[in-house]
């Protein structure tokens, strides 16, 4: 793949400025001291980072004190009190409701006495099966006020997932919704919630917010939201805790075995995620931010309410779908808010590019300076679609690498600053330390033009301290590879011009005939076909290479000349790259099968092409499920 095209300059004052920061930034973990200012402390570190990656076991700012919620409200009340703190963009489209700061205070105070009525206390664990409403960011903040431990479970998981997780985290409470909307339809959350809970021993109580659905199956530890919350005091005085106090876990599938509980602590993750809020985002006072995730995903936690609210800002939550009830629906949004900044997942962009530019003509998107996205390398077509017509050239694009284990971003450009490659995540931000390592003999690699493992030199405050409940699996996973190291699982290249380009996982990158070709160069060149609407690549067996190429596509159009298709996927991959990237198995297909933050999980894909139907392993992170279903099909009938 070609890695020539740039948007800025590589010479330009401010670049060279970056660079003479990151430098600086880097030398010494005092540097975390002083983005530490950016929050209110009752009692202000003197130490940054303590401990490190040798023994796995490291602390920041572990003398500071400071709650989590007085910081991304209480701070707010002098001096935006009226001021919008969240806008919940409803799944109907057009229907908008605006929170105040002062508004959100109080719900949250209300909430955090309802918990302390029923029994809660500091680090206790408290589950969250909500869908995107304003009371799921509500819980998040009155859990923090009171030093319990929230931990979100995204309201697509099925009841085996969501009991899976609070009988590992041992959650005491859970708070859910009678039902859910997306797109128009009903998700039955309180049933999914009561199915779950017949093999749960932890459970004291069920708060249940009544969305609609009065029908709804009642057990002995139910509460109704309106009853217990609305009748608290809306004072709710918040306690300072130690820096290393537990904030949530977000659980996050592995490759085998159970999930993983990643646990973040207060002072760090705050300080992290309020950082690279603005610094990545270019946030100023007064901008509307719309992050279309779902806060049941570390995005959504970072950027949707902690960093954006400790920062004072307007930020979206977003009820529905990008394609309901037509695919312009983002777009709408952004007029309708005067949206600033908006960040989304590649695959979304990938949805809303094929059904056509016609759906961006009726809007303006004059208020965008900043476009973001997450959750996977985009492909240099996309980046360029999203770009020239989306931000009509106006707005550069933060193209942003992280991992729920990192709590917030690692590497991206900074708006106006980095010169922009389509498909690079650039440089690291300021502090991070990132490393290009042999994947064989371990080793650092140096200086420009190389590739292997990403890993990371030095920790930074947002990092995740363990696994819950099992350190030896946190060791295990993240430090054993590569020793002094964090390893992210990720491989990468830092190309001429020293910018970082994600290959995939690790287990991404295919071995062909002794060349090591990543999945996401492969995906790129085959998405440079206009019959390509999207696709995935993974390994497979070959009797002769050891390893072949297996690409699942899906055609740009129904009722497409699949051999046409096939033809011009294939000329691309040569063109781009060479024979030895070409294909050596094609199976069409109409999905992908994709975590709701729109990440394709490739071990399926793989299993799939192995003929291993029967071992896939955990699918319930899966947005839809039945996508497996007909690949399984397709695959058996593939010629």
């Amino acid at each position: 793949m070609e890695h020539n095209t740039t948007y800025g300059d590589f010479q330009s004052d401010q670049f060279q400025q970056y660079l003479n920061d990151y430098e600086n930034s880097v030398k010494d973990t005092s540097f975390w001291l002083g983005e530490a200012k950016r929050l209110d402390w009752e009692t202000f570190p003197t130490k940054s980072l303590e401990g490190g990656y040798d023994n796995v076991d490291f602390k920041w700012f572990s003398d500071g004190k400071l709650n989590i919620s007085a910081n991304c409200l209480d701070r707010h009340l002098a001096e935006k009190g009226d001021q919008t703190a969240i806008i919940w963009a409803k799944d109907e489209e057009g229907e908008y409701e605006h929170i105040t700061y002062k508004e959100l205070h109080a719900k949250v105070c209300q909430a955090a006495n309802a918990l302390k009525e029923i029994g809660v206390q500091k680090g206790d664990r408290v589950c969250l099966y909500l869908p995107m409403v304003p009371e799921l960011a509500v819980s998040m903040l009155a859990c923090a006020r009171i030093g319990a431990i929230h931990s979100i479970v995204f309201a697509g998981f099925s009841a085996k997932a969501l009991q899976d997780r609070i009988n590992d985290c041992e959650a005491k409470v859970v708070i859910t919704s009678d039902i859910g909307l997306r797109g128009g339809k009903q998700i039955p959350l309180k049933e999914i919630t009561n199915e779950a809970l017949k093999g749960v021993q932890s459970i004291t109580h069920c708060i249940v917010l009544n969305k609609g659905n009065a029908n709804v199956a009642k057990n002995e530890y139910d509460v109704d939201w309106t009853e217990l919350v609305e009748k608290q005091s809306t004072d709710c005085p918040a306690e300072a805790f130690d820096a290393e106090t537990p904030l949530f876990i977000l659980y996050t599938s592995g490759s085998t075995g159970k999930p993983k509980g990643l646990m973040h602590t207060s002072g760090g993750y705050l300080t992290y995620a309020a950082y690279t809020h603005k610094t990545v985002f270019n946030y100023q006072d007064g901008d509307t931010y719309f992050c279309a995730a779902d806060i049941g995903w570390v995005t959504g936690h970072s950027y949707i309410v902690y960093g954006p609210l400790a920062n004072g800002a307007t930020t979206v939550m977003f009820e529905s779908t990008p394609v309901y009830p037509n695919p312009d629906r983002y777009w709408k949004i952004v007029d309708d808010l005067s949206v600033n900044i908006f960040y989304t997942a590649p695959t979304a962009l990938r949805a809303l590019a094929q059904k056509g530019d016609q759906w961006l003509e009726g809007t303006k998107r004059d208020s965008l300076k900043v476009l973001g996205t997450v959750g996977e390398p985009i492909n240099p077509e996309i980046w360029t679609w999203y770009y020239h017509k989306v931000g009509k050239e106006k707005a550069p694009i933060v193209d942003t690498w992280w991992q729920t284990e990192t709590g917030g971003i690692l590497l991206s450009p900074i708006p106006n600053i980095t010169p922009l490659k389509p498909g690079s995540a650039t440089r690291p931000l300021y502090g991070i330390q990132p490393v290009i390592v042999d994947a064989q003999s371990g080793e650092e690699k140096t200086g420009n033009d190389i590739e292997g493992a990403l890993c990371m030199k030095q920790s930074w405050p947002g990092q995740a301290r363990t696994i819950y409940g099992d350190h030896d699996r946190f060791k295990e996973v993240y430090f054993s590879q590569y020793k002094g190291m964090y390893f992210t699982g990720d491989g990468a290249l830092r190309d001429q011009d020293g910018h970082y380009w994600i290959t995939g996982r690790m287990d991404d990158v295919i071995n062909v005939s002794g060349h090591r070709l990543g999945t996401a160069e492969i995906e790129s060149a085959i998405m440079e076909s206009e019959l390509v609407g999207e696709v995935a690549v993974v390994g497979c067996h070959h009797d002769i290479k050891g390893t072949g190429i297996f690409a699942y596509i899906i055609p740009q159009n129904e009722g497409d000349d699949l051999e046409a298709v096939k033809a011009s996927a294939l000329e691309h991959v040569v063109k781009e790259i060479g024979k030895i990237a070409r294909p050596d198995a094609i199976q069409f297909c109409t999905g992908l099968p994709k975590t709701r933050s729109g990440k394709v999980m490739r071990r399926i894909l793989r299993k799939i092409a192995a003929h291993e139907y029967k071992e896939l392993g955990d699918t319930s992170t899966l947005a839809d499920p039945s996508v497996v279903e007909g690949l399984i099909e397709g695959h058996k009938n593939l010629k």
